[in-house]
């Protein structure tokens, strides 16, 4: 693991798209610093990264914005999610706190030590988590600006098979999850998605995995901001865990670039 890049980038779309692409855990990079204090060795930390990175996320991103009609803004993570998750809370608000899975992950995909319990998480949230959560609000806040409307589209991936640290995985495990915000996520933007994914197969709602990333100060309060989570089980594009992408990756892209143009119009 080496001290590598900015912890996020924001890539410029059309002046007049709405729309960000936000890729938060498809990174596996670790700074040096964080990794002291990880408690896996390096076999183990590869096998976990394996198990929690959305792997190519970035690449569908990427490849459905060179394919879109009108280029979405892009937003993504650089550093693995096991530095800091920029979609946790940072309080206890979190429900992922019951599974030691906080802004500051204190154990594994398998319920295994990571960091020690008494980890104090606060220079993490500070070092990584406030600069992302404050770059994405203005990322937001530069869009509606703009445009007077900004879509904010999460690009995860799940697997297909639960594991342990998942708090809701007994329920269906579609091809595509589409996690939903009950302000943030209107019946017509669930409906472009269904749409534009029909092509990978079948499209559920809110199973495994629900909800939407919104930064704090729109959460709730600003309808000009819609936000859709796509979950995308990984054995539809990939070898689980931590294998090559395979050609479902260009069908997703391919999904994605029609969703951004449905959104863009």
């Amino acid at each position: 693991m080496h001290d590598t890049p900015p912890s996020f980038e924001l890539l410029p779309g059309a002046a007049e798209s709405p729309v960000i692409l936000h890729v938060p855990h498809a990174a596996r990079a670790i700074p040096a610093v964080v990794r002291a204090g990880i408690v896996l060795d390096d076999a183990e930390l590869e096998r976990e990264l394996d198990h929690i990175t959305d792997a190519y996320t970035d690449r569908i991103a990427e490849a459905a914005a060179g394919l879109a009609g009108l280029t979405p803004w892009r937003f993504v993570n650089r550093l693995s999610r096991l530095v800091v998750d920029p979609e946790r809370f940072p309080d206890e608000r979190e429900e992922m706190l019951a599974v030691g899975m906080g802004a500051v992950y204190t154990r594994t995909t398998h319920r295994n030590v990571l960091r020690p319990s008494d980890t104090d998480p606060e220079p993490l949230v500070e070092r990584y988590f406030r600069p992302y959560a404050e770059a994405m609000r203005k990322a937001v806040a530069d869009r509606l600006a703009a445009t007077g409307r900004a879509v904010i589209i999460d690009v995860h991936s799940y697997p297909g098979a639960a594991l342990p640290y998942e708090l809701h995985g007994e329920g269906p495990r579609p091809p595509v999850c589409l996690g939903t915000d009950s302000f943030h996520t209107s019946p017509e933007l669930t409906g472009l998605a269904r749409a534009a994914f029909a092509r990978c197969g079948e499209t559920g709602l809110d199973s495994p995995f629900s909800g939407a990333y919104v930064p704090l100060e729109f959460h709730g309060e600003d309808a000009r901001v819609g936000a859709l989570m796509v979950e995308i089980r990984r054995d539809t594009y990939m070898t689980e865990p931590g294998g090559p992408a395979g050609p479902g990756l260009d069908r997703l892209a391919g999904a994605l670039a029609a969703l951004v143009d449905g959104l863009g119009s």
